[in-house]
């Protein structure tokens, strides 16, 4: 069976265009097969976009997908915009919606950091599930290493899928996991890295 975070290059082609409303913009974004959510906006990314505070400086979209949290915000709040996920499918995708709506975006293909340098304002992560705990943690735990003094890591979840647990390990990673949405067994947490980077040997 294949999955979004797995390349797949035997799936057809069958692009679809999806539809979406935020901050007086409508956007319009091309989704393909084997890419999560492709035939509509997922609901747990319409809920982190719509519980995050004004943005500004620098955001990562990890795990991107067709890249519509990245570009909603980056569209909205002028930021400067990087964009990573493992599948290149994803990442194409993202390269093509980005030019559509007219956001500029460093777009990188990336196993969670790997290819991402620097470190961040923001950092959005709509975790995938069913790569398992492993992959996931693993964003946490990267994540913490490439905010800035003071940045901010926003996950959402749901209930279901292990929100509790999920807020249990960002509080061990970050020593802090303020939850700021809750409703109908959906969770957006945010952390915050409060430790500054270590300075250059």
């Amino acid at each position: 069976m294949s999955h979004y975070f797995i390349e797949d290059n035997t799936l057809p082609n069958k692009p679809k265009y999806v539809s979406y409303h935020f901050g007086g913009v409508d956007f319009v974004f091309e989704t393909d097969s084997g890419l999560f959510s492709k035939d509509h906006i997922d609901p747990a990314s319409d809920i982190l976009i719509r519980a995050l505070p004004t943005l500004s400086g620098s955001l990562l979209d990890l795990g991107c997908g067709y890249g519509c949290i990245g570009i909603v915000l980056a569209k909205v709040y002028s930021l400067w915009l990087t964009q990573a996920d493992i599948n290149e499918a994803a990442v194409r995708l993202t390269r093509k919606n980005c030019m559509a709506m007219g956001v500029e975006s460093v777009v990188v293909k990336s196993d969670c950091f790997e290819n991402i340098p620097g470190s961040f304002d923001t950092i959005t992560i709509n975790p995938p599930i069913h790569a398992g705990k492993a992959v996931v943690y693993r964003m946490f735990e990267e994540s913490a290493e490439h905010l800035h003094h003071g940045g901010k890591l926003y996950v959402v979840t749901l209930k279901k899928h292990g929100a509790l647990s999920t807020r249990k390990k960002l509080a061990e990673i970050f020593g802090n996991c303020a939850v700021v949405y809750k409703k109908k067994g959906y969770f957006v947490f945010c952390c915050t890295r409060e430790t500054p980077a270590a300075p250059p040997r």
